[in-house]
């Protein structure tokens, strides 16, 4: 393949040859016919035969090949630039095979990671819909079940009439939860959530948090740890409502998820104008490849799966996800099937209050 193809120099490797071929024809005359031609027709006519037929040839590439490159190429590149970006370019003929051609590539290259990209968008949003459908199926046939029983005359019997109402009522708790989580992940995402930014400690929120869900933990017989004894609070600056979700929801999942007598522990860790925490359970843990997935929507792993291990709306970590992101920062997962699970996520540091941060 020829390097830097333009019209000149294709016309001018083109004419070249048929000048030799000249050469070579009045040589074959001279020697072998032993015709004597004087020296101008050797040298006028190689030079008005090269001349010719690189002005052909360079027209010729030019008109009819060149132009019609540079048009395929011009379309490529607007269709790769936003309207309100372009702008007049001109281009440059000794190398517009070589543009066009990278323009091309890249061109099909942006072409098959948008192809990609609105594939697993597709498949996205099909499990989306099926793992809604399915979330709501549940409570909904649930509901259908009791009230169709209280209507073909269990509403008169006593002995299941009241127990029937309450798990309807669970049933449709269960629907609103759903449904109250799907909003708030949608505000999230559009922006319409306001973040109240203020200095609070960790600790407190932490601690609030645990005494809300001390009697869950109970019935598991799971306790809760510090890393360490934490002399001076652990100041952040956040929305404090949106944070206390976050290790709500972290907390709920640990104990879900927890070994009976198990434990779950919260740490605190200066990041330099971040604190990063971390809240670890000794539960059944998460398998390598579910792991990246695990801030998927209603996204259950097999182990999760069960039921045995009750019912969520399936989008709590879904929600911390997009809280922390909201703040800017970042959470992470780790885990160890069989050993544990650790989610961290990170928070700017607040300001000293007391005497210190740590």
């Amino acid at each position: 393949m020829i390097k830097d193809a333009s019209p000149k120099k294709l016309a001018f490797l083109s004419a070249f040859p048929l000048t030799l071929l000249y050469f070579g024809i009045l040589l074959f005359v001279d020697i072998v016919l032993q015709v004597k031609l004087p020296w101008f027709v050797y040298a006028g006519g190689g030079l008005l035969i090269f001349a010719v037929s690189f002005y052909l040839f360079y027209y010729i590439l030019n008109h009819f090949i060149y132009d019609k490159i540079r048009l395929i190429y011009k379309t490529i590149h607007d269709l790769k630039t936003p309207s309100s970006k372009r702008k007049k370019r001109f281009y440059r003929q000794d190398n517009i095979i070589d543009q066009a051609n990278n323009e091309v590539m890249s061109w099909a290259i942006d072409r098959e990671q948008e192809i990609e990209n609105l594939k697993k968008l597709e498949a996205y949003r099909r499990e989306f819909l099926g793992n809604v459908s399915h979330e709501l199926k549940t409570p909904i046939f649930n509901i259908q079940g009791y009230v169709l029983t209280l209507l073909d005359g269990g509403l008169d019997d006593p002995n299941i009439n009241r127990s029937y109402l309450l798990r309807t009522e669970q049933s449709i708790n269960r629907m609103i939860s759903i449904v109250e989580d799907l909003e708030t992940i949608s505000r999230l995402e559009s922006g319409e959530i306001d973040l109240k930014y203020c200095h609070f400690d960790m600790i407190d929120l932490v601690q609030e948090v645990i005494e809300l869900l001390e009697m869950e933990a109970g019935q598991k017989k799971i306790r809760f740890v510090f890393g360490r004894s934490y002399d001076a609070p652990v100041m952040v600056y956040a929305d404090r409502k949106q944070i206390q979700q976050v290790v709500t929801n972290l907390v709920v999942n640990a104990i879900k998820y927890g070994t009976e007598n198990g434990r779950v522990k919260v740490s605190f860790f200066d990041m330099d104008e971040h604190i990063l925490t971390e809240i670890t359970d000794s539960g059944i843990g998460i398998s390598r490849e579910e792991l990246p997935r695990v801030f998927e929507r209603f996204y259950r792993g097999e182990k999760s799966r069960s039921r045995n291990h009750g019912g969520g709306s399936g989008l709590g970590l879904a929600i911390v996800k997009h809280i922390i992101e909201a703040h800017a920062q970042t959470i992470n997962v780790r885990s160890t099937l069989g050993v544990g699970t650790t989610f961290a996520f990170t928070l700017k540091k607040g300001k000293q209050v007391g005497g210190g941060i740590m």
